[in-house]
């Protein structure tokens, strides 16, 4: 099994969702961390969520992340696994406001 660290980036997520990673065919994906920023002079809300057979599960809805702050959605003694096909997504209130770092481990057979 091949075990890579990677990371994803997504900058200026707004009010429709966007996709973080998208768990390929036979992988497991452990995200270590997440941390949204907010890059606008306002206070925004962040919602993260896996689709999943096409239903959403939140890990946080409707956070509140002041101007110029961030939100660590995941990270410290929290993880969450992702099996193939997952969908992790954030979305934001209000457009082009939050930039987000991603840190996953990936397992590949």
């Amino acid at each position: 099994m091949a075990n890579t660290f990677t990371s994803y980036l997504n900058k200026d997520v707004g009010t429709a969702a966007s996709t973080v990673v998208t768990v390929a065919a036979s992988t497991q994906t452990t995200v270590i961390g997440m941390t949204a920023a907010n890059t606008t002079a306002s206070a925004v809300t962040v919602d993260v969520f896996i689709t999943r057979s096409s239903v959403d599960y939140y890990i946080i809805e409707g956070a509140p992340v002041p101007s110029g702050g961030s939100l660590v959605v995941i990270g410290g003694t929290q993880k969450v696994v992702l099996i193939a096909s997952d969908i992790l997504k954030i979305k934001s209130s209000a457009a082009t406001s939050v930039d987000a770092v991603t840190s996953v481990l990936e397992i590949t057979p």
